[in-house]
């Protein structure tokens, strides 16, 4: 899928190590942005910098923790001299921990909060200060239909995701002013390591996509899980000026899971 307007610029997206991040990295590279591949694992970083190189795309690898304040914004002044001024974002830096409420432990949701949530406001803030005397550039959070749809034994993930939801969109109407638009992706099951790290050995995609009446879960009525290339496809739409008036928009990318 082709987006015009993404060609020239630079992009940086969080958690480019894998999954998600590294699909919409390799997807704006591929449109012909500059791609900022940022993670925390600096062999992952290097993993998905080497591949853009091979597919003769623009890219550098940042290795830092979204949680790090005082080296993210450190981050983005390495980014815009490395690079040349950001016009987008995508914070899919993301990590998940399930299980039952009552048997969740303290820095399980300490840890979902910091980098789902608390990461999405560093990683946001630092770009904003650079966007806005620009007047120009879009920050794309990647959620979870989690975030909207009750999750039994997902509860403290589901919080940290709804609350980078509703960050992302307040930013978007503090930025809207300043031409900068804000939206949210939200996937639904995705074939990531994260998912299957999650599933019971043996658990397959058909069980996904029939869902689990004990879990109140209703399954996907696509008939598939997502790839991440599906993720990535919604991300670059947002990015683009084929979307220049779309902001404080959730786009679920979930199969129709969360039936809206």
């Amino acid at each position: 899928m082709s987006h015009k307007g993404i060609a020239g610029s630079v992009a940086v997206v969080t958690g480019a190590g894998g999954g998600i991040g590294r699909a919409v990295a390799t997807a704006l590279a591929a449109q012909g942005a500059a791609v900022a591949a940022v993670d925390v694992n600096p062999e992952s970083t290097a993993q998905t910098v080497t591949g853009l190189a091979q597919a003769g795309q623009r890219g550098k690898g940042y290795a830092r923790d979204v949680t790090d304040t005082a080296g993210v914004e450190r981050l983005f002044d390495e980014i815009e001299h490395d690079l040349g001024p950001v016009d987008i974002l995508v914070n899919a830096a993301g990590i998940l921990r399930t299980g039952p409420v009552v048997d969740c432990p303290d820095h399980n949701w300490h840890d979902l909060i910091a980098v789902n949530a608390t990461g999405v406001f560093t990683v946001s803030r630092a770009a904003a200060r650079q966007m806005v005397p620009r007047r120009r550039g879009c920050i794309i959070t990647v959620a979870s239909n989690a975030a909207g749809v009750p999750r039994a034994a997902m509860a403290a993930y589901a919080a940290s995701k709804a609350a980078a939801v509703a960050f992302t969109k307040s930013l978007g109407l503090e930025l809207a002013p300043h031409g900068i638009r804000c939206n949210v992706v939200s996937p639904g099951t995705t074939d990531t390591p994260m998912l299957w790290a999650m599933r019971p050995e043996g658990y397959t995609e058909a069980d996904a996509v029939a869902g689990d009446p004990d879990l109140y879960r209703i399954g996907i009525p696509l008939g598939r899980i997502a790839r991440p290339e599906d993720i990535a496809d919604a991300v670059c739409f947002l990015a683009s000026p084929a979307a220049r008036h779309i902001t404080l928009h959730d786009l679920y990318v979930d199969g129709g899971a969360s039936l809206r």
